[in-house]
């Protein structure tokens, strides 16, 4: 709980959109490259500037990315499904709609599991990103420029049921969903970049309540996990102080100030039927067969929390280091073959998480467990009689122990070399300099 008392409790869903990054954009073949163009408004074209007669065609690998996404988070697909006409007026949208998907997304009823309880996926749902709005001045003038290198690039929808019950949770499930879509290699997900925005519906409920409250206010466009966690905190204290007046929260759509690190109002919220969705009549409906679906499923990689638990079981692998190995798919997969050749995997996956060893992902396994046997000759190295062997060299230096003391650190590395050679085996540098600077420090 991160409001000031206990009296309220969170009732938050969350909205993901993350870029997919398909070599064309969603209904045009133009280059989907946002972030890469040497200059604006170069990947354009009549469609997807929304010139007259320019007509959408739908990205198969988009739509496929988008049901194994949905796959993926154990979501039911709809076999039959269609794109609408979403409409609204901004100068970031050429044709003053998008294509996006209203009442049959690709995908619907999933679960993320998280630390402090599942969260429901209400839908995902396949739609195009909008142009890029640049607030410059020229010429001495402040105008608002538009890039339509970004326009018509696919765009997925993640939205979830209102589960989240504190930031922290709202934080992990960002993730989470990040780290999934990042194993299917289907989105690059660059925050810094636009890539993934995050947006958070929020509103709070009288402890134990089980009645949605009557209002919501969404903070949009956020592009951080801590930056999430901390527009949700900040919203739940301003809802607190507004609801202990006696006022309802507006229901309203905010933004959040990482500098001042709280909200600010941007408009008042639209509700569906303000977008006066209708199917679009330039795209067919699109029909799958269950065949293609158990074909899509079976391209799906093993996920991280299924690696997780495998190496956990199969490997005996801490779960500690096994979370943090299994981050990024390639690695994992790399690391993966070094346990397969380990006697002890555990002790391989310590090594690596505590970085006893140089190693680039790619590097042969058999080289690796080389360096993690050779730790492991150290780490066996009794630790009395590595201090006795410290105490025995600074004794026979004293001239070196004092130029330490005097500041020089430089001399480190000469005692190093001389308890080294007095042990008579390989000794882990990092370990052996901690022993070492703890006994000149005394």
């Amino acid at each position: 709980m991160n409001t000031s008392s206990e009296k309220y409790s969170l009732v938050c869903g969350m909205e993901v959109h993350a870029e997919l990054k398909t070599k064309s954009k969603m209904f045009c073949g133009c280059k989907n490259d946002p972030f890469g163009a040497p200059k604006p408004n170069i990947y354009t074209c009549p469609t997807c500037l929304g010139m007259p007669g320019g007509l959408p065609v739908a990205n198969k690998t988009a739509i496929e990315w988008t049901i194994k996404l949905g796959l993926a988070l154990g979501c039911k697909i709809n076999l039959f499904s269609k794109f609408d006409r979403k409409n609204y007026f901004y100068p970031d949208l050429p044709k003053a709609y998008q294509i996006s998907q209203y009442d049959i997304p690709f995908c619907y009823e999933g679960v993320v599991e998280t630390s402090e309880g599942p969260i429901r996926i209400t839908r995902i749902h396949l739609e195009e990103d909008t142009g890029k709005l640049q607030h410059k001045t020229v010429d001495g003038k402040k105008v608002s420029l538009v890039d339509y290198n970004r326009s018509s690039v696919p765009l997925i929808e993640i939205v979830t049921e209102p589960d989240i019950k504190s930031p922290t949770q709202a934080k992990e499930y960002g993730r989470k969903l990040r780290q999934i879509m990042r194993y299917l290699d289907i989105s690059d997900c660059d925050m810094d970049q636009g890539g993934m925005r995050l947006e958070a519906n929020i509103s709070i409920a009288p402890a134990g309540s089980t009645k949605l409250p009557d209002y919501k206010v969404e903070v949009k466009n956020i592009n951080s996990f801590k930056f999430v966690e901390q527009a949700i905190t900040f919203e739940m204290e301003r809802h607190e102080a507004l609801l202990e007046k006696g006022t309802t929260p507006i229901q309203e759509t905010r933004g959040w100030n990482p500098n001042k690190g709280e909200t600010f109002s941007q408009r008042t919220k639209e509700d569906a039927e303000d977008y006066r969705y209708f199917p679009d009549p330039d795209l067919p409906p699109i029909r799958f067969t269950q065949d293609q679906i158990e074909t899509l499923r079976s391209d799906i990689p093993e996920l991280p929390e299924a690696k997780t638990s495998r190496w956990i079981k199969e490997y005996k692998i801490e779960e500690r280091y096994a979370k943090m190995l299994s981050e990024n798919r390639t690695a994992a997969e790399w690391i993966e073959s070094i346990f397969k050749q380990a006697d002890t995997p555990n002790d391989s996956a310590k090594a690596i998480v505590n970085k006893k060893i140089s190693f680039e992902v790619g590097e042969k396994p058999s080289a690796i467990i080389k360096k993690i046997a050779d730790i492991s000759t150290t780490d066996n190295v009794d630790t009395k009689k590595l201090v006795l062997a410290i105490q025995a060299t600074m004794k026979e230096n004293q001239d070196a122990v004092q130029k330490f003391k005097a500041g020089d650190k430089k001399v480190i590395g000469f005692f190093i070399g001389q308890v080294m050679r007095a042990i008579g085996k390989k000794i882990d540098a990092q370990l052996l300099r901690e022993t070492l600077v703890a006994e000149l420090s005394k």
